[in-house]
């Protein structure tokens, strides 16, 4: 087995470093020069989803989570699929994608997607990205919906004033393409205005966790405080970002060992300071986002 341990370091030491050739199939993330560091406070549709979406995060916000469906879609080769394709391909596509791919979200529109679809033509399948906000206590306080280009905004307008329930509240914005619900009131009063935050977002990823509450993981370890973290899942590997200039950079990224089940969706681990970042692969995409969700992530643990 020894090939394959040296693959997956140097998988990781690519995802993090840049270097290392493991063959054209290894899923080799853009380096963190690339990542947004400085976004405008207005909001920005052509910017990576979690990056774009920080102008509309309250600064309330603990948690937010940020699912690409393009991403997937163009990952899975499904990027074509639309509302107007058979219904079973449609299904078969969401088989797929829950069992193989790191959703944080599986749609807000999923539940009531064959009504929307019967009444004004609209399914999951028309959303671009999706980004939900929770509180301290891990309440959903708002979303974002970004639908694909083309969508009839005046169909989303019509199924929020349909009163369904998942959509109560919601706003239309048409020129922006956006279904929001609890939304900044400005840029200044957001996520955008923090650069610890915005330092940890803008790498293209399938998904995006980005938190500022830190796990209550059962593990021992000299422990600096974490401020915010955030965790970006692409293709097989998932890069967790605490900061640069950390002493505990190594330390945490040891933490899974301590955790029997950890590596049901993560193994290896290769840490950068100088990047304050930390790279897995995923064992399991799917198990690797519910923990996620779940804050069973050692590396985020509580000093």
């Amino acid at each position: 087995m020894k090939g394959t341990g040296t693959a997956l370091s140097c998988a990781l030491a690519a995802l993090l470093l840049g270097g290392c050739a493991v063959g054209d199939d290894t899923p080799i993330l853009p380096p963190v020069t690339e990542s947004v560091t400085e976004p405008s406070l207005d909001f920005d549709g052509s910017l990576e989803p979690a990056a774009a979406v920080l102008p509309l995060v309250p600064e309330d916000v603990a948690t937010m989570t940020v699912t690409d469906f393009e991403q997937v879609r163009l990952q899975m080769g499904l990027q074509d699929l639309t509302t107007d394709d058979p219904r079973k391909d449609r299904d078969s596509f969401w088989a797929r994608a829950e069992a193989e791919r790191p959703l944080l979200t599986t749609g807000i529109l999923r539940p009531i997607e064959s009504k929307l679809n019967q009444q004004f033509g609209l399914t999951q399948m028309d959303v671009d990205w999706e980004a939900h906000f929770f509180d301290e206590a891990d309440q959903e306080t708002g979303y974002v919906v970004a639908f694909r280009d083309g969508t009839d905004m005046t169909a989303v307008q019509e199924a929020v004033d349909a009163g369904f329930v998942a959509l109560q509240g919601a706003e239309v914005d048409s020129e922006r393409g956006l279904l929001t619900l609890g939304t900044a009131s400005s840029g200044e009063e957001s996520w955008a205005a923090d650069a610890d935050i915005r330092e940890k977002v803008g790498l293209p990823a399938n998904a995006t966790y980005v938190s500022r509450a830190c796990a209550d993981a059962p593990v021992t370890g000299d422990l600096q405080e974490l401020e915010v973290y955030s965790i970006q899942f692409e293709g097989s590997l998932a890069t967790a970002r605490l900061g640069a200039a950390r002493s505990d950079l190594f330390t945490r990224m040891r933490l899974g060992e301590q955790v029997v089940d950890f590596d049901a969706g993560y193994e290896g681990g290769v840490a950068d300071p100088a990047t304050g970042r930390i790279g897995y692969v995923m064992t399991d995409p799917a198990e690797a986002a519910r923990m996620a969700i779940g804050r069973d992530l050692p590396f985020a643990a509580c000093p």
